[in-house]
């Protein structure tokens, strides 16, 4: 196993534990990120989101990974989170392809790649399968799942 392909194990082996500050020391601290929910995050955003989503979950997610593949420079990872989506309580089983960037040993650019329509069928219900591939209803998922990150960040600084 490549050093890399041990960060990337150790990373999920985190997450799948709701450590969000040990998934975070795998990131560069000038770390980007990209999702169909969140679009394009960089740095504490990135660190911000995970503590989010884990706190959101109450650490009740399984995740499994496969195919984690890296060298020198690139990796990528295939994984599969269930968990139930916290405004709505649905169960969701989300398959994601991730790809990532290393830098100094560390994660610098990190994208995961999902279906959103098939998300926002789990997640919204008949909302979701009507209106989920439309690029409406995506936006709308992205700026709402912004919002949620931005007021959840506001609220941790002013603790």
């Amino acid at each position: 196993m490549t050093p890399n392909e041990t960060t990337i194990n150790k990373f999920y082996t985190a997450f799948s534990d709701g450590d969000a500050e040990q998934m975070c020391e795998y990131y560069h601290p000038n770390v980007q990120f990209s999702d169909p929910a969140f679009g394009q995050l960089k740095g504490e955003e990135v660190r911000q989101m995970w503590k989010m989503l884990i706190e959101r979950t109450k650490g009740n997610l399984k995740i499994d990974l496969s195919q984690v593949k890296a060298n020198e420079h690139l990796g990528s990872a295939f994984w599969i989170v269930k968990y139930n989506f916290s405004k709505t309580n649905r169960k969701i089983e989300n398959s994601i392809s991730a790809k990532f960037l290393f830098k100094d040993g560390l994660i610098i650019k990190h994208t995961d790649d999902f279906d959103i329509w098939k998300w926002s069928k789990q997640a919204l219900g008949i909302k979701g399968f009507l209106l989920g591939w439309t690029g409406f209803m995506q936006n709308k998922i992205q700026n709402q799942a912004r919002m949620n990150l931005k007021n959840y960040s506001q609220k941790k600084i002013q603790i």
